[in-house]
């Protein structure tokens, strides 16, 4: 095999790749603004941003829409919008990693759910094993906020929702539903933000982290899968992108500092078995698109 076959191999791994790591490195820096706008602030800035850089991008006036086209990406963006929010609030009493891992249960959840397969009662019993060392459940084993939890897993169901609706547009240009859905989003957290921190969203650092924050979390990790989805099957890159816990929980012991307990990284590696099994022997054509990464 020569040098250019290899590299043709390897492009759609290391984009993967490159797309994880930046969503996660875009996450560990919105958190750097939780003490000056707080989580509210902080998702009012990073959708915000995200939207307008991906309207600046796709222009997505140039594609006609239906009505029904247009029901579906409202319900599409509301559920973005709250799943973006509810993670971020999470992140303020639990560590990154395991917000991670606890909010793979949404899309966990849609791709088990109506399986008969024996295969697939193996992948719905590590998630279950993995959320149970992480769910505070009167026991000692977790140390987790509840209320940290509670937020994870209202984002996991805000997640699995925003699937749902997602593949009613899924007919769509990318370009199109993402930029539109996340101007959906965008009007639907901004006030929320706005409310909470007020003028102070308009601090130039703050203003200015926020779009560096847009950029790596949305237009770096879109580009990038897009070379990967040309050229890996839907059931490759679900075994690729399951590798986003795990690059999470290390990004926020590099940058945040949040060390994890043994058990929690075995929650985590649970819940990144249970998401590389279900998508590496899924029978559907469906996969995560590019608006999919539009996450944390």
């Amino acid at each position: 095999m020569n040098a250019s076959s290899r590299w043709a191999q390897a492009l759609p791994l290391l984009a993967v790749l490159g797309s994880v790591t930046a969503l996660g490195l875009g996450t560990s820096l919105a958190k750097q603004l939780f003490p000056q706008v707080g989580s509210l602030g902080t998702t009012a800035l990073r959708v915000g941003f995200s939207a307008l850089l991906m309207l600046l991008i796709w222009r997505p006036w140039r594609w006609a829409l239906s009505r029904a086209d247009a029901i579906s990406l409202l319900r599409y963006g509301v559920a973005l919008g709250f799943m973006n929010l509810l993670f971020y609030q999470s992140l303020k009493t639990i560590p990154f990693g395991v917000a991670v891992a606890i909010e793979f249960s949404g899309p966990l959840a849609v791709a088990c759910f109506g399986l008969r397969r024996r295969i697939d009662f193996v992948w719905i019993a590590l998630a279950i094993a993995g959320l149970g060392l992480l769910l505070p459940l009167g026991h000692d084993v977790s140390t987790l906020d509840p209320v940290g939890v509670a937020y994870a897993l209202a984002a996991a169901f805000c997640w699995a929702t925003y699937i749902v609706f997602g593949k009613r547009v899924g007919h769509l240009h990318a370009g199109h539903s993402v930029a539109l859905g996340l101007s959906v989003a965008a009007l639907t957290v901004v006030p929320f933000g706005i409310a909470h921190a007020g003028a102070d969203l308009l601090q130039p650092g703050v203003l200015a982290l926020g779009l560096v924050v847009a950029a790596i979390s949305s237009a770096i990790p879109i580009s990038l899968e897009m070379v990967a989805l040309k050229r890996l099957t839907p059931g490759a890159f679900g075994v690729m992108i399951s590798l986003e816990p795990a690059v999470a929980a290390l990004l926020g012991l590099l940058i945040l500092d949040e060390q994890l307990t043994a058990l929690q990284w075995l929650a985590i590696v649970l819940v990144m078995g249970a998401a590389v099994g279900s998508a590496a022997t899924q029978t559907s054509k469906a996969h995560r698109g590019p608006a999919d990464e539009i996450v944390q």
